[in-house]
């Protein structure tokens, strides 16, 4: 069977229109039309050299994807897609949904309204074996090419007007990298034109993609999944951590800022025991206290039960938050946790089939990430 590349793949895209001698000026006008008639053909495409139609028909489909199932929390604000891909493997897309109106901003009450976060897969599984997540159980499968990972966009976006993205699903989305930058410069491109202040990309510490991310990528917001103040015990939970010390790592993040001007998010998984003691508070105080960062505390999700990990109490989470914010002056967030009795929520991310029963359209619609305010 013959295998299609998806339309939304840039630099295939980019390539076969040039070696045609089509002008690639029209790649924004089929992506275009693909966004607004998602059931069409490519012949259908108005306005196209003739020579362009051939090369669409028998080289791209608009989609190598297809939504299986989706599943929508009980909380009505997460939606999880259960992404089938061309090679039969699957892969899971998470959206959230905020009310900005909700809650105070500086003692004020905050303007908007409803704003949707789409969370990303970027690999099928993952090889970075972190112990608290489940994406980390399924290993390695493979890497989703720019328009695969473009799609869970476009399929999104059917759903509800996506305003944020955060690199954050199933994957290290540095160990993909050259995908993650031509999918990134789509979504910033017409006709997405998404800001690149909107988007995250979440790393365990991927040192030698930090150093180039900002000239690729410059504007984008950088999420360090820390987890742990002292390489001993990230090296427990993380196994990657061997391979990336914590030392050189916060070298590349001090240069990353230096180069950015840019504050940048820490992400700390709460794990009751483990990383949430008050001294390990003041060890990441003093770890960060020269950066302009965002620490995330995020609640341990369950991911079943034999998880060595437990979830940290809310008393101990509220401690550690005071002593970084008042004793090192350190913005510090809680993560709301959302989505998780569809397994959307952090860390849950792993594949599982549903039966016929849940494969009904079960709506959902809820967001993952709340980074910027």
């Amino acid at each position: 069977m013959a295998t299609y590349r998806s339309v939304f793949d840039a630099a295939e895209l980019r390539a076969q229109l040039n070696d045609a001698g089509i002008n690639t000026k029209f790649m924004a006008s089929i992506w275009k039309y693909v966004l607004q008639n998602p059931g069409c053909e490519l012949g259908e495409i108005p306005d196209l050299p003739s020579s362009a139609y051939r090369l669409l028909r028998t080289k791209f489909k608009p989609f190598t994807s297809t939504v299986h199932s989706v599943f929508h929390s009980t909380d009505g604000v997460t939606t999880k897609l259960l992404i089938k891909l061309q090679n039969g493997a699957f892969v899971e897309a998470v959206i959230m949904t905020y009310d900005t109106r909700l809650g105070k901003y500086g003692g004020k009450p905050r303007l908007g309204g409803p704003r949707s976060t789409l969370c990303i897969s970027s690999q099928v599984g993952c090889k970075m074996g972190c112990k608290f997540c489940a994406t980390g159980t399924m290993g390695f499968k493979n890497n989703l090419t720019s328009g695969e990972i473009v799609e869970q966009l476009v399929h999104a976006s059917l759903l509800t007007n996506i305003r944020n993205i955060v690199f954050m699903g199933m994957g290290e989305p540095l160990n993909n990298y050259t995908a993650l930058v031509e999918a990134v410069r789509v979504m910033t491109g017409s006709p997405f034109q998404l800001s690149p202040k909107r988007i995250t990309v979440s790393t365990v510490g991927i040192i030698h993609a930090i150093n180039k991310l900002h000239s690729d990528l410059p504007g984008l917001n950088l999420a360090v999944s820390l987890h742990a103040p002292v390489q001993e015990i990230r090296c427990q939970i993380m196994p990657s951590a061997r391979a990336f010390p914590l030392e050189k790592l916060m070298t590349a993040l001090q240069t990353y800022q230096k180069n950015s001007q840019q504050k940048i998010f820490i992400e700390y998984i709460m794990l009751d025991g483990m990383n949430d003691e008050e001294q390990q508070a003041h060890q990441l105080g003093k770890l960060l206290e020269t950066f302009q960062v965002v620490v995330n505390l995020i609640p341990f999700n369950p991911i079943g039960s034999s998880s060595q990990f437990r979830t940290s109490s809310d008393q101990k989470v509220s401690d550690f938050q005071k002593i970084l914010r008042g004793t090192y002056n350190i913005r510090t967030t809680v993560r709301k946790q959302m989505g998780q009795d569809i397994s959307g929520a952090c860390g849950q991310l792993v594949v599982n089939l549903p039966d016929k029963r849940t494969r009904e359209n079960t709506s959902l619609l809820t967001d993952i990430e709340d980074l910027r305010i």
